[in-house]
């Protein structure tokens, strides 16, 4: 059984406007937020914020302060990150320009297509970064080597 509930999509208005990427095909979307006396609500649906049907999530946390996450690319996978707890940067390079984002509340949103090399690194042992992925986990996706990465891009 399916329950319909009314609400009124808002957006967090503390949650300043993403600036533009300079790395291709990222994009970066302030998501809706829903605040009230409780607390707020955050979502992301599929077709309006999400460009891909997830089929897998995962959670980092509890990196350590000199620690980063990533430093790889996929060659299929597309990622759609939202950091629910504290503040992290991700780190991300096409292969022909760098750009770095801050991704520091449930209501920014970053989708990441394939072929982007992605470095994430939390600003505390407290932050939670939740992943929606593409697709499930398939080891031959991943590109571990910059290297690689870099003759992979200027192949295409």
């Amino acid at each position: 059984m399916r329950i319909s509930v009314p609400y009124e999509k808002t957006v967090d208005h503390h949650t300043p406007e993403p600036r533009t990427l300079r790395v291709r095909s990222v994009t970066p979307a302030r998501l809706p937020v829903i605040p009230d006396a409780r607390g707020s609500l955050s979502f992301a649906e599929t077709g309006t914020h999400l460009p891909f049907t997830p089929q897998r999530y995962f959670l980092i946390y509890g990196v350590r302060e000199d620690a980063v996450r990533g430093e790889h690319a996929h060659r299929a996978l597309h990622q759609y990150m939202v950091c629910v707890h504290g503040a992290c940067t991700l780190a991300l390079d096409d292969g022909a320009a760098r750009d770095e984002i801050v991704l520091d509340s449930p209501g920014l949103g970053l989708h990441i297509p394939p072929m982007l090399w992605t470095t994430l690194r939390p600003h505390s042992p407290e932050a939670t970064i939740l992943v929606l992925a593409s697709d499930v986990f398939e080891e031959a996706d991943y590109i571990r080597d910059y290297d690689e990465f870099l003759r992979l891009v200027r192949a295409r």
